[in-house]
């Protein structure tokens, strides 16, 4: 954090990101956690938070999790508790509960390991997002349309699962996105 304790008028530059590329999270921690990425194909990655280096402040970084040409990252977590739960939503409308014990770690730099299936079904994964029993949950679709329910009514399953319907969409609408609401 001190690298930008002493920002300019006009910003400084915190990465340096190739073209195509962008920022999908940024997360402060105390340098014990686990780190989660979650793909568009519903692959996850967890690692320990050590296994990136600290670089300069203008570096690309370090790779995270390897992805195929048709895939990009979706969601970082950092993981606060083997209790804690990821709310996995597809463009579709389904999605599920998991809990974060279920997904093993693995050296940064992987493909990963199935978060949601991404069938005929679901459609691809949209949103990864820390989620307990007690949080609301607001889901957005590419129609404007806006739902709020109760976590807790949503089922806790396993990563092979394919999960259940969260929101009925209208024809041609896709879901965009699913938040916790605090």
């Amino acid at each position: 954090l001190a690298a930008f304790s002493r920002p300019r008028q006009g910003g400084i530059r915190a990465i340096e990101l190739d073209e195509g590329d962008e920022l999908i999270g940024v997360a402060l921690t105390d340098g014990t956690k686990d780190v989660m990425l979650f793909s568009n194909s519903g692959k996850a990655i967890r690692f320990a938070e050590d296994q990136v280096r600290a670089v300069g402040r203008t570096a690309r970084g370090v790779r995270g999790m390897r992805l195929k040409s048709d895939q990009h990252i979706i969601s970082l977590i950092i993981v606060g508790s083997e209790d804690s739960e990821v709310l996995l939503a597809t463009e579709k409308g389904y999605g599920k509960r998991t809990k974060a014990s279920d997904f093993r770690k693995i050296g940064r730099g992987g493909q990963g390991v199935q978060a949601i299936v991404t069938s005929g079904r679901n459609g691809l994964a949209v949103s990864a997002s820390p989620i307990s029993q007690n949080d609301d949950l607001m889901l957005i679709t590419s129609a404007g349309v806006m739902v709020r329910t109760l976590a807790s009514e949503i089922s806790c399953l396993s990563r092979y699962a394919q999960g259940v319907r969260l929101i009925n969409l209208d024809s041609g609408s896709k879901l965009v996105g699913a938040e916790q609401v605090k």
